[in-house]
């Protein structure tokens, strides 16, 4: 009865649990303090969402790296593999460089954004000037009310390119 028990909490085994247990709590601690930032910030909880999916993401890929070196893969084997990963995953989001490019200015606007939903903004592009309030903001496009009720998908990579003047405040 001892060596089954020793068996099934071996080193690797009871490791496996800590990583596991010890991702999990960093992942609801980023999770509420995302959400409570939001909160505090009153920045869009759908936004704070997202954000913790491309963290959680990364802590994914961790505790697999981590695991597959605690359960005795070679290291050099877990490192082809995931360059690998990285080259197809690279080349792939060089091929859609302005999906990549979205998803960056969602996080920086996530981060540094002036502005809110609900607030009247104008987009000075000299070809195409915007008047419009900002009604919901995604991780790839902004979606902008115009006065006519026209509702306009608007690139994230524009935003942050063009310049934006505040017309009003809380609009909605």
């Amino acid at each position: 009865m001892p060596e089954a028990f020793s068996n099934i909490f071996s080193k690797p085994t009871i490791l496996t649990i800590i990583i596991v247990v010890i991702m999990l709590i960093i992942r609801l601690a980023i999770r509420a303090s995302a959400l409570k930032i939001a909160r505090k910030t009153q920045k869009n909880e759908a936004r704070s969402r997202q954000i913790v999916r491309y963290v959680n993401v990364l802590l994914l890929l961790m505790t697999i790296f981590s695991l597959l070196l605690i359960w005795g893969v070679d290291y050099t084997d877990v490192a082809v593999t995931f360059s690998s990963i990285f080259a197809v995953i690279g080349v792939a989001l060089f091929a859609i460089w302005s999906i990549l490019s979205n998803v960056t200015s969602g996080v920086i606007m996530f981060v540094y954004f002036p502005y809110k939903i609900g607030d009247k903004i104008k987009i000075h592009d000299k070809d195409f000037p915007i008047e419009a309030v900002i009604e919901d903001i995604k991780a790839f496009q902004l979606h902008l009310r115009t006065e006519e009720n026209e509702l306009i998908t608007y690139p994230n990579n524009l935003f942050l390119q063009k310049p934006v003047s505040l017309i009003e405040k809380d609009v909605i």
